[in-house]
């Protein structure tokens, strides 16, 4: 083994036994949807200033939002129930004390002068005796500062404080300069009184003495302070998230609190893992019937692929939903894709070299498809980077688990299916050459499209009419149709109901589904009573849902009977627009600047295309457009420009080789080439998700139903729009062709086990 290949042994060891060492010390923060949580219900009360309405409720809610996701509790939901209620839904979170105290609070933060305290406050002019952090009574001013002149705040480990933990708040607007006068005010006086009071809700927090390095008359410059005090380190980032989250615009008041059981069954979950491991078996021998011994190698892989996934999953804390696990079905599809091309490279070296050893023809095979391979990941990964720091809630997740699953498909591809296929060509090169070995150059249906495939760029305007036509049919359904929007935008209703005797929470959603409601969310609350939730429910099918589970539990009484607002808020839908249109111009920009522009144009007209045509599919079938849905739409836009990052990836290649040749051509050959690796790579993945459709359930076979329309329809487009819309647009562009590569230098001949190096 070369140096090369050991490091890269040592570096895929190290990887795979870090994450087995995550995977079995730690337990995966699973979401609402399958452990369950804490439901808490608040409502808005009047303020002195502001009334308690449907308005000023939703602006307390997405306040409660940032505080939610700055405590770090991902994947939660948050609605709103009638005009003044709010239901936050806080997964895997089983003690809701630390919770509650956070997002309970109207977090009116304040800053007062410390006077002399003579025991007698003067009222009049604002004056008030209240005891600091330590119990002593002390006497403050009126209120200098308040939190509309506050900025950022983040907690942060401060060994200047006696090794403990301080919040660093940045003002904005005039809080800068009246922080400045304020201290500038307390920096005259002498001991006690040299002090500022911060009061969180009318409770002194910190009364930190300013420095004595602080001249009088000057005060602390820099629009920036540091409030230090007794914090352990949850209490300075709840403190900073209170501060940065900002003031509720009305108080709360919370009104019940419960935990409640996840919104899907055992069963589900259960029918959902055997259709994913049948999927990936059935992916794993397609892959080795095609592959043979090095396909083997690609499956073991894989599961190494599955190991760095999970252990980087927890190790970072993230919360593991079924939403969330779309990102790790495009991995999976992306780990099988960088496997197929660099195969399918090395049997192109073969069938030009029948006497290129095994080994050689993998290392150039993984060597030339590193190109495509980093592209698609680059791509995808800025996508998820976006979607992780623009938006929020399921999207937001969407992104982490994306990113995740994106790196363990590298690290899965080109660290451990590397090490081992070169393993198996050193240890039987003759076999691994052979047939049985996988790389016995090119097949049957490779040779016949490279010698006598058909001219189909020939007929590009055809295939771009039938493409514009698909879009305009699918534009037709959203338009005539409409979209079935789910409770997660639109809102809807709520009901609790109580049996006589205790029903088995699989069996109610069975009674619910059997009642013509499959996709009501339908939860255990409190310790016996059901809660069914979903969109368009009138109040006949509240009597109906009643009387179905009265069947199963011997009589049901309704408890409560609420609307309530939609859960993918205003806020977190557009967060989740820019997010999705910022990752598009990402894409594009990235894609001009490795391609061309042509290219790049290309790639987004045929995404656009793919997401047209699956949202359209959904609206003429009626389907519910919901956050699995959204899932599934992200997924597909990885699953879009990935085909035709390779596509172009081979065309660019062979244009550099011929840059005077007839683009046209060019670019059929190339699309022709990259057959064979797109069939295989959409075989993996149709292998999973068919399993899912069948098998899944209701909650999975939406989802995997739109993957399965995205790849089909996604491996068309880069061959049949992708490719000729470039073809259409190279006629406007100014920049030349790619320059051929320079020919190579006489050969040194060099050993199997050469570190490299010549003399």
């Amino acid at each position: 083994m070369n140096r090369a290949n050991m490091v890269r042994a040592v570096l895929a060891l190290a990887v795979l036994a870090t994450s087995f060492y995550f995977a079995f010390t730690q337990e995966a923060r699973l979401g609402l949807d399958l452990r369950g949580g804490t439901q808490i219900v608040l409502q808005t009360q009047n303020s002195p200033t502001v009334k308690a309405d449907r308005e000023s409720t939703d602006r307390a809610l997405e306040v409660l939002r940032r505080r939610i996701d700055a405590l770090g509790v991902a994947e939660s939901s948050i609605t709103r129930s009638g005009d003044r209620r709010i239901i936050v839904e806080l997964p895997d979170v089983q003690d809701p004390t630390r919770a509650t105290e956070a997002i309970g609070k109207t977090a009116q933060l304040t800053a007062h002068p410390v006077l002399v305290n003579t025991g007698k406050p003067d009222e009049k002019k604002g004056q008030k005796l209240i005891p600091d952090e330590s119990g002593q009574q002390i006497l403050i001013g009126p209120a200098a500062l308040t939190g509309e002149g506050i900025g950022e705040a983040s907690a942060s480990y401060d060994p200047q404080n006696l090794g403990g933990w301080a919040v660093n708040v940045d003002f904005k607007g005039k809080g800068g300069s009246t922080w400045e006068k304020l201290t500038a005010k307390a920096a005259c006086a002498t001991g006690d009184d040299r002090r500022i009071a911060i009061v969180l809700d009318g409770k002194v927090i910190s009364s930190p003495q300013v420095t004595q390095s602080v001249p009088c008359g000057v005060g602390i410059t820099g629009g920036s302070t540091q409030i230090t005090g007794d914090f352990s380190p949850e209490e300075a980032k709840d403190l900073a998230a209170l501060i940065e989250g900002g003031a509720l615009p009305v108080p709360v008041k919370i009104i019940e609190q419960r935990v409640v059981g996840p919104t899907l069954g055992d069963e589900a979950i259960d029918a959902s893992a055997k259709a994913a491991v049948i999927g990936i078996i059935l992916t794993g021998l397609f892959i080795i019937a095609v592959y043979r011994l090095v396909g083997l190698l690609a499956t073991v892989a894989l599961a190494g692929y599955a190991l760095i996934s999970y252990g980087a999953l927890v190790a970072i804390g993230a919360t593991l939903t079924l939403p969330g696990l779309a990102g790790f079905v495009l991995a999976i599809g992306m780990a099988i894709d960088a496997n197929v091309l660099a195969f399918e490279r090395a049997r192109e070296e073969i069938s030009d070299h029948p006497s290129r050893r095994a080994r050689t023809a993998l290392a150039t095979g993984f060597n030339k498809a590193w190109s495509a391979i980093a592209d698609t990941a680059v791509t995808t990964l800025l996508a998820g980077a976006l979607l992780f720091f623009l938006a929020s809630g399921p999207v937001k997740g969407f992104g982490v688990t994306l990113t995740i699953g994106v790196i363990g498909s590298l690290i899965s591809a080109m660290l451990v299916s590397r090490v081992l296929t070169d393993a198996a060509a050193a240890r039987f090169p003759k076999l691994t050459k052979g047939r049985a070995g996988g790389l016995s150059g090119a097949g049957r249906i490779r040779r016949w499209l490279e010698e006598s495939g058909p001219d189909l760029m020939k007929r590009r305007r055809l295939w771009l009419g039938i493409s514009g036509f698909a879009i305009v049919a699918a534009a037709a359904g959203i338009f005539i149709q409409g979209l079935n929007f789910g409770v997660e935008f639109t809102g809807g209703r709520i009901v609790e109901y109580s049996t006589s005797r205790p029903v088995d929470i699989d069996d109610a959603r069975s009674a619910v589904s059997d009642a013509g409601f499959p996709r009501a969310i339908v939860q255990t609350s409190g310790e016996d009573d059901i809660s069914v939730r979903t969109s368009d429910l009138t109040n006949a099918d509240v009597k109906n849902i009643q009387e179905a589970l009265a069947e199963k539990g011997g009589g049901a009484t309704k408890e409560r009977d609420e609307l309530i607002g939609p859960s993918l808020g205003d806020e977190l839908r557009q967060k989740a627009l820019i997010a999705l249109g910022l990752a598009l111009l990402a894409q594009l920009a990235y894609l001009t600047i490795r391609f061309r522009w042509t290219f790049a144009a290309g790639a987004v007209v045929a995404m656009f295309h793919d997401i047209m045509i699956v949202t359209g599919v959904f609206a003429w079938l009626g389907k519910p457009i919901d956050g699995v849905f959204l899932a599934a739409l992200l997924t597909i836009i990885g699953y879009s420009v990935n085909d035709s990052v390779v596509v172009f990836d081979r065309v660019r290649e062979l244009w550099g080789s011929n840059p005077k040749g007839r683009f046209a051509d060019i670019a059929n050959r190339g699309t022709l080439q990259t057959v064979p690796r797109t069939i295989n790579t959409g075989m993996g993945a149709l292998f999973i998700l068919g399993a899912l459709a069948f098998l899944g359930g209701d909650s999975l076979t939406d989802f995997a139903i739109a993957l399965l329309i995205g790849i089909v329809v996604g491996t068309y487009s880069s061959v049949f729009t992708a490719t000729p819309m470039a073809i259409v647009l190279e006629r406007f562009a100014k920049a030349p062709p790619p320059q051929p590569k320079d020919k190579p230098k006489k050969p040194v001949h060099r050993t199997s086990d050469s570190s490299g190096a010549v003399v």
